[in-house]
């Protein structure tokens, strides 16, 4: 089992930026995908972007594709998420999620098994 904290989140206006972290231990973090998700309220949890565990291959939701970008350091057991030109349908709780399984790019709620207690992103319009 892993351990997952976030952190970052906070309230920003529309057109900002902010950068999530998440801190895992507990397991050999760089054999892993590590996910990013996210959870308005009233709307259930959806994908929001994906590192496989070597950190060559990137997946993203469409609705984010271009503004956001996920990034991993192996060596400090960090995943991080970038988040630019947000817009108020961003807010959410963001939560970062570590796969089941070794060796692939993961992007499916039911492989990750992990999570972390999430942050929540607040964007003011």
């Amino acid at each position: 089992q892993v351990q997952l904290v976030e952190s970052g989140g906070g309230l920003v206006q529309a057109g900002g930026s902010l950068r999530l972290s998440c801190a895992a231990s507990g397991r050999t973090f760089s054999l892993y995908a590590m996910g990013w998700f996210r959870q308005a309220p009233g709307k259930e949890r959806e994908f929001v972007a994906a590192i496989s565990w070597s950190g060559g291959s990137t997946y993203y939701a469409d609705s984010v594709k271009g503004r956001f970008t996920i990034s991993r350091d192996n060596a400090k057991n960090t995943v991080s998420l970038e988040m630019n030109s947000l817009k108020p349908e961003d807010t959410a709780v963001y939560y970062c999620a570590a796969d089941l399984q070794p060796y692939r790019l993961a992007y499916d709620p039911a492989d990750f098994g992990s999570w972390g207690r999430g942050t929540q992103v607040t964007v003011s319009s």
